[in-house]
């Protein structure tokens, strides 16, 4: 599935301690928050319209990574990805309603003279990856179908198959549920131009206000093996979202051992590094 008429947002530190091991925490000390928890911007990483540069490249890819010609140190992110319908009022987005989602890996370049968040998150074609069947959603409120969901992260190299993040409940996300849409629509309204956030509703009336957004809602800690180890040509990146209530963590790992995935309360993103 293709989402070239969708905009891509990422929210940025909602999964505790996961920007101070990426080196980003220093990034938003200017950005203000009004309690520790939460999380610190959203950030595009597509806009479907020519007036937006770069970031007007489509990234999404379910099978392959093409790494930067001009950084060594790519990461996988792990996430969840939501697909959400927005809802306006005039120019001012109003609703955001979660219809589907997916395994998602928001794979980024460290690069300390960014500017902006997106200058990390899409360098070309290929570059981010989405699940290729995204999971239907009832709803995002508590007790709802994904707050069964785990994520879990796998890295391969030469035949070796290591840890990537913290297997981690979605239940562990800082902002979650209702708390969560509310923010990102605050977000996609009232977001400035300033340090690495971006003016959200300029992009959005950039894209002639698209009626979906593809939103990955931050990424889990790393392992010890996941901060210390960037990807290379020819490893293979493993993203998993599964129901914790089906599954095991020693299963989940059998099966990234062997690829093999059960369609059943399972979304898989297996990736080649080009």
């Amino acid at each position: 599935m293709a989402f070239r008429d969708v905009i891509g947002f990422g929210v940025a530190g909602n999964f505790a301690g996961h920007l101070e091991q990426a080196g980003e925490a220093n990034d938003f000390l200017a950005v203000e928050v009004k309690e520790a928890i939460q999380p610190k911007a959203i950030f595009p990483f597509y806009v479907p319209a020519q007036a937006a540069g770069f970031l007007s490249t489509y990234p999404l890819s379910s099978n392959t990574i093409v790494p930067p010609n001009d950084a060594d140190n790519l990461q996988i992110e792990p996430e969840v990805a939501l697909l959400c319908d927005i809802e306006y009022d005039g120019q001012k987005v109003v609703g955001l309603t979660p219809v589907k989602f997916a395994a998602y890996n928001d794979c980024s370049i460290r690069k300390p003279n960014a500017k902006k968040i997106s200058e990390k998150k899409n360098w070309g074609q290929e570059t981010k990856g989405i699940a290729a069947d995204l999971m239907a959603l009832d709803h995002l409120t508590e007790g709802g179908v994904l707050d069964n969901y785990r994520i879990a992260s796998f890295h391969k190299r030469q035949g070796e198959m290591a840890t990537y993040g913290e297997d981690s409940p979605v239940l562990g996300y800082s902002y979650f549920h209702q708390r969560l849409l509310d923010w990102i629509v605050d977000r996609m309204n009232n977001q400035q131009d300033v340090g690495p956030t971006e003016d959200i509703a300029a992009l959005l009336a950039h894209a002639n206000y698209p009626q979906q957004a593809l939103i990955s809602i931050g990424a889990t800690r790393y392992t010890e093996y996941g901060e210390t180890h960037f990807l290379q040509s020819g490893d293979t990146s493993i993203v998993v979202v599964y129901d914790g209530t089906k599954y095991k963590q020693d299963e989940i790992v059998k099966m990234a051992k062997d690829n093999q995935f059960p369609q059943d309360g399972i979304s898989a993103l297996v990736q080649a590094v080009a």
